[in-house]
């Protein structure tokens, strides 16, 4: 068993463990009204739209979400999140030590031991969620979990789903698809966007994402016989009958959105597996992004 298939397997009882602990990070955690911007690179930056869209879609504040290489300095938050696997990737570092001291931060992470512990004013230590993978799959679950359960947000029905998410069979056909989309309303557009990351990173495949509504404005056009498009929520009325049109095959999310995003992490593996590539060496990524000095 691969690294990746070995930590995904294991979402279900990273959530629970996470939904349980949410108290006792709620001090670190964005307060009802509070101005937040919610960072990230990669994975952790979707995971940061879509906590920042849970958060202002449940009236506890404006909430933002930028790549940490992206943040608007120009703005004034009352507190700045930062989502950091590894606690070392450079742009999270960066940006925590230019706000250090004019805006409170909070850093969730995986890894104690790092330079973001002294980097972040607050911490959220979720290292039983920790990975040896390169590609993220719970650790980034586990802190989006985390923020929901603190939002009140979190349905015990995940973690269900969850497990159902890893021993149901994939959809037939799926796996042969050369072509797969992701899309999502809401929150849930974040995670189409780290669906469609996932299945590049492990799989190399050809991927993509897009709100669900937007998804009839161009991108509807390169659907074929050979396209897979997953709906991770409720799908818009007609837009299953327009993609069926089309050809495509049409997947109907049916469990708790972020276990939708489960079933998308185990056929990025059977993808990869597909086509004779290892998910735990994916062509040009390394675990964490740290960049020379002179590249900052």
């Amino acid at each position: 068993m691969s690294h990746v298939e070995d930590e995904l397997t294991s979402q279900p009882e990273c959530w629970a463990r996470a939904a349980a602990q949410a108290p006792r990070f709620a001090k670190a955690l964005p307060a009802p009204g509070e101005r937040v911007a919610i960072v990230g690179c990669g994975t952790s930056y979707f995971m940061a739209q879509a906590a920042a869209a849970l958060r202002e879609g449940a009236g506890r504040g404006e909430s933002d979400a930028f790549a940490a290489s992206e943040f608007p300095h120009g703005r004034r938050y009352d507190r700045v999140v930062a989502l950091t696997r590894s606690g070392t990737t450079t742009e999270v570092l960066d940006l925590l030590s230019r706000l250090k001291g004019r805006t409170r931060t909070t850093a969730i992470t995986a890894d104690p031991d790092t330079p973001v512990m002294t980097a972040a004013d607050e911490l959220a230590v979720l290292d039983f969620a920790d990975e040896r993978s390169v590609v993220q799959t719970r650790f980034a679950t586990t802190a989006l979990t985390l923020l929901r359960a603190h939002l009140g947000l979190h349905p015990e029905a995940a973690v269900t789903d969850a497990r159902t998410a890893l021993t149901e069979p994939l959809p037939e056909g799926l796996v042969e698809c050369g072509q797969f989309t992701f899309l999502g309303r809401g929150w849930t557009v974040g995670l189409a966007n780290e669906a469609g990351l996932k299945m590049r990173e492990a799989a190399l495949a050809w991927a993509e994402a897009y709100p669900a509504m937007e998804y009839r404005h161009g991108p509807i056009s390169v659907s074929t016989r050979s396209t897979a498009t997953w709906m991770l929520c409720e799908a818009p009325d007609g837009l299953a009958g327009q993609v069926r049109g089309t050809g495509a095959l049409w997947i109907a999310g049916r469990l708790d959105p972020l276990a939708e995003l489960v079933r998308v992490h185990r056929l990025a593996v059977a993808v990869a597996a597909s086509r004779g590539l290892d998910p735990d060496r994916p062509r040009h990524l390394t675990r964490s992004v740290i960049l020379p000095a002179d590249q900052h």
